[in-house]
């Protein structure tokens, strides 16, 4: 039967905060952490959520480790250091989803001024990047959602690099990227879907 990756990489994810809450969770075998996809470098977000409300988002934007590593390593940092959020206790585990976004590779952006910009962003497709000197930030494609407006999106993202929303700069930095996600509730609707209609 074929590796489904994206189940794989969630499985990953799930067993790396249940390994440091000291809790039992089904081990990934040794033949499947050495595929080769794994071991090569990417960059990867962790989202955790509960009851459809953030929880935990912690990922990396330039792929420099191996894509295993990245994700357990994500996974954890979501979990426990993301400073928005008290670290994640056992408790909350089995009520926890987990979600895992595999990132392309960063596209710079070029622009003259703020409105060409805006122009240039496909909106429910690309993650973007914001950078001006030392303030930078992200959005995954998946914040699209909340914010469906080119204009509120990169106002939101400028704040969340601590910029007023209305800031602006020549020297402003832009790239966007897209992504690969997968949710583990959609792999529990699939394996559901499956089993209807199978007799014992």
């Amino acid at each position: 039967m074929p590796i489904n990756k994206g189940e794989v990489l969630l499985r990953i994810a799930r067993a790396s905060i249940a390994e440091a809450l000291a809790q039992t969770c089904e081990p990934i075998d040794d033949e499947i952490k050495n595929e080769s996809w794994l071991q090569h470098k990417a960059a990867s977000f962790v989202t955790l959520t509960q009851h459809g409300q953030l929880r935990g988002c912690i990922g990396t934007l330039q792929a420099y480790r191996p894509l295993l590593e990245d994700v357990s390593s994500n996974a954890r940092a979501a979990a426990f250091k993301d400073p928005r959020f008290s670290p994640l206790t056992a408790d909350e585990l089995a009520n926890t989803e987990v979600e895992v976004s595999l990132l392309s590779p960063m596209q710079a952006m070029q622009f003259i001024d703020e409105d060409d910009a805006l122009a240039q962003i496909r909106t429910g497709i690309d993650g973007l990047v914001f950078e001006h000197g030392h303030n930078r930030s992200t959005f995954l494609p998946q914040v699209w959602e909340q914010l469906p407006e080119r204009k509120d999106f990169v106002a939101h993202l400028k704040q969340k690099a601590g910029l007023p929303a209305d800031f602006w700069a020549d020297d402003v930095k832009l790239a966007r990227y897209n992504v690969s996600k997968w949710k583990e509730h959609d792999f529990e609707d699939q394996h559901e879907d499956q089993g209807e209609g199978i007799s014992a």
